[in-house]
């Protein structure tokens, strides 16, 4: 055991002596009170440690005692529906020992040690087995069926295994290994600053259904993809991340409340018990982890919080399972990065953060892909990473902004602008992208229809239209335009009001499948094609805008998706029906 004394106490910076056989990254307790911290750099017999918890209180000569391990996560059955705090403590166990407040020096486990879970074998005795091979499953939640993996390291033949009711320490299986008999529970131990291996990195196939159609149709986000949500206060991050959390079709949700204020965690932990999964029909939570490290927490958990996050997201993708890891926000982790470095004395780079910023957000979103797992069933997992950034004043090109878009694939500009219109979601068309549209578009030629990818040109190409026609009517006025100008600026509206807007309070409108926003993207350009072709035969635009089934094609949104097909249908031949007549009258 290796003990040192502290000799300086910067806030959450501890400087103690006589730590010289002590490692970088590993986790310590410093002072009479055990806080837990974890070595950021050696100088000669000198750590320097970051320490998660509140350090009044603590003075020189205190001791300071290394564990030898790195900062790790506990992962077994427990983890859905447990709410944790930024290096993994459970809120809840905190609470049943230390009331409402958080108090200095609490030592609770990540996973409870007293619960059963009913294991079922998956091998057999005399099964050959290596890391990531699957022993058995327990059923964790409704929606979760939890497969416990040999761990990293142990490779051999099973001696015995049994099903059973067990704790998460207690012995499930014994594997016979070179160096002797290995008694496996079903709790393991991995360092989170270390991504968990896999045999092979594959290129993302299919798009992440989110059922919000400017996400899914103009901007969409590959399963083992990464994403930004840049925006300033009030232009609907969390809304978006929310949203997102709920709808996508993915089988686990990690969400990280990284230095938010607390009331929005307050109703994260509130709302997402009482959400009801679509998927399922049960409770949300039933498939989400949620960490919550708040702004007024210490601010080197908060820098913890997200590697906590990603490494229990690659446990379950390690499963084979799709998930999804909601960070919000990167900013204020960035900003716990800037903290330490000026305490640590770094030379800062742009605006007083770190030179490394960019390296540490590239890590990060780096942990992302669809991935060849570790075993011999060559099953496949997926983990998306969603980062909200919070740019100050909504300025994008500040440093943690722009490090993050030369990363991540997806951008998802929010609008402050289309918020204060109460336009949701307030993703703005025109500032954002996405570089996994090509690759998605050819999956959805060949699942959905064959000319997705042509009506998403088309829409975008109106959009951008209009943009243009607006700079030209603010000077010389909307009588200017020609008809066909006109025509594109009511259609653009269209898709803007009609189409990209969504109501979440409607369960109609909330989520689209993909073949739904097809025919809905479908009806709107159809009304635009048959209005330029009445032009040219004569038409007046007051007319083709005035037309009744405008109205029905505003309100098809709210068309339950098993009455699309026929109300759609409908609506097109009331339409070109109007239109028809119309033109019959100019002739006339």
């Amino acid at each position: 055991m290796i003990e040192g004394k502290v000799i300086k106490i910067a806030g959450p910076l501890v400087v103690a002596s006589g730590m010289r056989e002590a490692n970088i990254k590993d986790v310590v307790h410093v002072g009479a009170a055990r806080l837990i911290g974890e070595i950021l750099e050696m100088r000669g017999d000198e750590a320097s440690i970051q320490v998660y918890e509140e350090t009044a209180g603590l003075k020189p000569g205190d001791v300071v005692v290394s564990t030898g391990a790195p900062l790790s996560v506990e992962l077994a059955p427990g983890l859905i529906g447990g709410i944790f705090d930024g290096i993994q403590r459970s809120l809840v166990a905190i609470k049943d020992v230390a009331g409402t407040n958080l108090h200095k020096g609490v030592d609770v486990k990540a996973l409870d040690r007293e619960k059963k879970w009913h294991f079922v074998p998956v091998a057999k005795v005399g099964d050959k087995v290596g890391p990531g091979d699957v022993l058995g499953t327990v059923q964790e939640t409704g929606p979760v069926l939890h497969k416990i993996m040999v761990p990293l390291g142990t490779e051999g033949t099973v001696a015995s295994i049994k099903e059973g009711d067990f704790t998460v320490v207690e012995t499930i299986a014994v594997v016979k290994t070179d160096k002797g008999d290995v008694n496996l529970p079903m709790l393991q131990s991995t360092p989170v600053r270390n991504p968990r291996p896999y045999k092979q990195k594959l290129m993302p196939e299919r798009p992440m259904t989110t059922g919000q159609r400017v996400i899914d149709t103009l901007f969409p986000v590959a399963k083992g993809g990464t994403a930004a949500v840049p925006g300033p206060f009030g232009s609907g991050k969390t809304v978006v991340q929310h949203a997102l959390a709920k709808w996508s079709d993915v089988d686990v949700v990690i969400y990280i409340g990284c230095g938010e204020r607390g009331n929005e965690m307050t109703d994260v932990l509130r709302e997402f018990p009482e959400l009801i999964d679509p998927r399922t029909g049960e409770s949300l939570m039933n498939r989400t982890v949620l960490i919550a490290n708040t702004s007024d927490m210490p601010v080197a958990a908060r820098e913890a919080s997200i590697y906590t996050g990603i490494t229990i997201a690659e446990y379950f993708r390690d499963m084979g399972y799709s998930v999804a890891i909601m960070a919000d926000s990167t900013s204020r982790w960035a900003e716990a990065l800037r903290e330490m470095s000026g305490r640590l004395e770094e030379m800062p780079g742009e605006e007083g953060y770190p030179a490394y910023l960019t390296s540490r957000l590239a890590q990060f979103y780096e942990r992302a892909g669809r991935v060849k797992c570790l075993g011999a069933d060559g099953r496949e997992g997926e983990l998306t990473a969603i980062g909200a950034v919070s740019p100050a004043g909504g300025d994008i090109s500040e440093p943690v902004a722009q490090a993050t878009l030369r990363i991540v694939k997806v951008f998802w500009s929010l609008d402050s602008a289309l918020a204060y219109k109460r336009h949701f979601p307030a993703i703005n068309w025109l500032s954002s992208h996405s570089l996994y549209a090509d690759d998605m578009g050819k999956w959805l030629n060949t699942n959905i229809d064959e000319n997705w990818t042509k009506l998403r040109g088309r829409a975008m190409s109106l959009l951008q239209q209009e943009a243009e026609l607006e700079e030209m009517v603010q000077l010389v006025g909307v009588d200017a335009l020609s008809a066909e100008d006109r025509m594109v600026l009511e259609v653009s509206r269209s898709i803007r009001e009609d189409y990209i807007q969504q109501n979440a309070f409607d369960d109609n409108d909330a989520y689209s499948t993909f073949d739904k926003q097809f025919k809905m993207l479908k009806l709107v350009l159809s009304y635009y094609d048959a209005g330029i072709d009445a032009l040219k035969k004569g038409a007046q635009l007051d007319d083709l805008i005035n037309l009744k089934a405008r109205e029905r094609i505003a309100r098809a949104k709210a068309v339950p998706q098993e009455q699309v097909d026929a109300a759609y249908a409908e609506i097109e031949r009331e339409m070109l029906a109007e239109m028809a007549s119309v033109i019959g009258k100019e002739e006339d």
